[in-house]
């Protein structure tokens, strides 16, 4: 006899007020695709020549289903890609791209490219470097022949050793954060000079194959002033706003509008539109290398991909696609809330409540392999990571693979409660969260990381029609006691915990973060 079954995974904290639910699991449905598992991010490319970094994307893919890894760096010069003789001739080397691709390609992952950094013949005489890594980010216009020639030659080689029918199903995004410009940032260059740059680029790769995609600006972040408006990032124009009234502001995304209206006037293609949508106000301050403590509330996400829809709808691109190619609680490499429960609830709660309205939105990232400021100081600093150095996985993975288990038609979703079914197996999948509601002005930070674990909780009660006889009943619970390795590795006591909880202001009792 075959059986059907149920599946319930639960991210909860504590419980308390019942919420009745009655759901008929044979009612009408609504198909919906899982936009969180379409990729992931990764710091650089030449992490991905490691083992660690192989086997956690070996991991998270098996576990979690992402499709595509994005990742910075791939002309960066540790990768060597261009060598320029003394006699002017070019050669290009793609060997170590290719064993970053051949091995991701072999655990069924594909790259959405990111066309960057410069290699340092290419960039800004004495150019300016940014990261641990040192990429070069200063634009020369003098060289943007070389630059599109280099983009040109990139992807003539992928298609010669993948086949076009396999990377026409790639994404080839100009750059990482070009907007913050001016003291150095990502990118050493004007609006003007990206807008140039994604044209070239863009052109490079149609002249291969018009089918492949290309698509920008890949900016950070949303912000409520013009700091954005001239041709570099201007701080004299960054209004920062008290928490009270952070959320009644009105958030754009940066360059967007230009963007756009510049690719219109010069009729360039724009298969897909992407941008960072942290919410938090800076994404990185390039004057100080840190970013700003503020943080909106959490239909943030939902509010800026509406308002993203609405410029692409009145403009000459509608059907472009929208990739969200970056996004977490943070975008601190060193937020220890990233290592703790909280953000599983936060990550489970926005993409449900965002379901239908982008076609990717790429945590930011599945692994501690990641070198931007250098390596973690501990197994557990508050890196962007899913997965930590050594392999250890945090609550962010747990809601990535709850998010996973889930089908691909929605029965009823009304938070906390979200129930599907699978058109493959017939399985009946049910996620509940607790995201307690008076959090909801501002996503989870370090700042109140004890008081959290205090939170009002919702407990619910389920009442399930439709199902048959002899239905086998799962359950997966993610809370203070299961899959919170924070709670565990500060049980033991050890004193670099205690250190690194007081320096990121984490400070922990009693065993609990």
């Amino acid at each position: 006899m075959k059986k059907q079954f149920f599946m319930l995974t639960a991210v909860l904290l504590m419980c308390q007020g019942i919420i009745a639910q009655i759901i008929d699991v044979t009612g009408k449905t609504e198909s919906f695709t899982h936009y969180w598992s379409v990729g992931v991010g990764a710091g650089r490319a030449n992490e991905g020549l490691r083992a660690g970094w192989l086997e956690h994307l070996k991991l998270v893919k098996e576990e979690c289903g992402f499709q595509y890894v994005r990742m910075h760096g791939l002309f960066c010069d540790d990768m060597f890609v261009y060598f320029e003789k003394p006699d002017g001739q070019v050669i290009y080397n793609w060997q170590y791209v290719d064993e970053v691709y051949d091995r991701m390609l072999e655990l069924g992952v594909r790259p959405f490219v990111e066309l960057s950094f410069f290699p340092k013949d290419i960039a800004a005489e004495n150019s300016k470097t940014q990261m641990w890594y040192r990429n070069n980010v200063s634009f020369d216009r003098k060289k943007i022949d070389k630059w599109h020639d280099l983009v040109k030659a990139f992807t003539q080689h992928v298609v010669d050793r993948y086949g076009i029918d396999e990377v026409s199903t790639w994404y080839f995004e100009v750059w990482n954060e070009p907007n913050l410009t001016g003291l150095g940032g990502f990118f050493h260059g004007t609006k003007s000079d990206y807008f140039l740059m994604y044209k070239e680029s863009v052109n490079a790769i149609k002249s291969v194959d018009k089918r492949l995609k290309v698509g920008g600006p890949a900016t950070s972040n949303f912000v409520p002033d013009d700091r954005h408006k001239g041709e570099i990032l201007d701080h004299k124009k960054s209004v920062f706003y008290s928490q009270d009234v952070i959320n009644t502001k009105q958030w754009k995304g940066v360059w967007i509008e230009d963007f756009l209206r510049f690719c219109e006037k010069e009729n360039l293609p724009v298969d897909f539109i992407s941008t960072h949508p942290y919410p938090t106000d800076y994404a990185l301050d390039p004057e100080t290398g840190r970013s700003k403590d503020a943080i909106r509330y959490v239909h943030s996400l939902y509010d800026d991909i509406h308002w993203l829809r609405n410029q692409l709808a009145m403009s000459k691109y509608p059907n472009a696609e929208i990739h969200l190619t970056e996004w977490s609680t943070s975008p601190n490499s060193r937020d220890c809330m990233h290592d703790h429960l909280p953000p599983a609830a936060f990550i489970i709660k926005a993409n449900l409540d965002c379901l239908g309205l982008a076609n990717s939105l790429m945590y930011w990232t599945f692994t501690d392999v990641f070198e931007e400021k250098g390596g973690g100081e501990e197994l557990f600093h508050g890196g962007f990571g899913m997965i930590n150095f050594q392999g250890i996985v945090k609550p962010s993975f747990h809601a990535y693979r709850m998010l996973h288990q889930l089908g691909d038609e929605k029965i009823y979703y009304k938070d906390p409660l979200f129930v599907s079914r699978s058109t493959k197996t017939g399985k009946i999948s049910a996620l509940a969260f607790n995201y307690p509601k008076e959090y909801e002005s501002h996503v989870p930070g370090a700042s109140d990381i004890s008081d959290y674990y205090k939170a009002s909780a919702k407990q619910l009660k389920i009442t399930l029609k439709g199902l048959k006889p002899h239905t086998v009943f799962q359950l997966d619970l993610l809370d203070t006691d299961h899959g919170n390795i924070m709670a565990a590795y500060n049980a033991m006591g050890r004193l670099t915990v205690q250190i690194m909880n007081k320096r990121n202001g984490c400070a922990s009792k009693d065993g609990l973060p």
